[in-house]
């Protein structure tokens, strides 16, 4: 996977970034490629906070992956710092080869460079693949996770 860059998201990218989030079940219920206004607003309020890390996987000048890392200062556990590891997608083509892998291990690492005591994430239950990944990888299903749509 030499030819492979992980990198900073740019505005460019949307169109791919947003056809990664909508490529699966649950992504073509919730997401919205046709229309990428949102997407931009929201690109736009995380390309001007510090907390949070935007990036593509590049191959070929293809983005081939995505995944967002937030972190966060907290008070709990000794004032320890965590980051949380969102929007993880593959390309369709490019799943199976290991490339989900190296976005995990660039977060822990870019977590690790930030001083994070923790890293975090959550997987919707239905995602059944997608925590044996994790679990691989060493992530340890702890907790039970709530949300409230507003």
């Amino acid at each position: 996977m030499s030819d492979l860059e992980i990198r900073p998201a740019l505005r460019d990218d949307l169109p791919a970034i947003v056809a990664m989030l909508a490529d699966d079940p649950l992504g073509a219920q919730r997401e919205s490629p046709d229309d990428l206004t949102p997407y931009t607003t929201a690109f736009d309020r995380l390309a001007g906070d510090p907390h949070q890390h935007l990036v593509v996987a590049e191959r070929e000048g293809r983005v081939v992956g995505t995944l967002q890392l937030t972190i966060i200062p907290g008070l709990s556990r000794r004032g320890t710092t965590r980051s949380i590891i969102e929007g993880v997608r593959i390309h369709a083509e490019e799943r199976g080869g290991g490339l989900g892998g190296r976005l995990i291990e660039w977060a822990i690492e870019e977590s690790r460079r930030q001083d994070c005591g923790l890293v975090q994430l959550t997987s919707d239950v239905t995602r059944t693949d997608a925590h044996r990944f994790y679990e691989r990888l060493g992530f340890e299903p702890s907790h039970i996770g709530f949300k409230l749509s507003l």
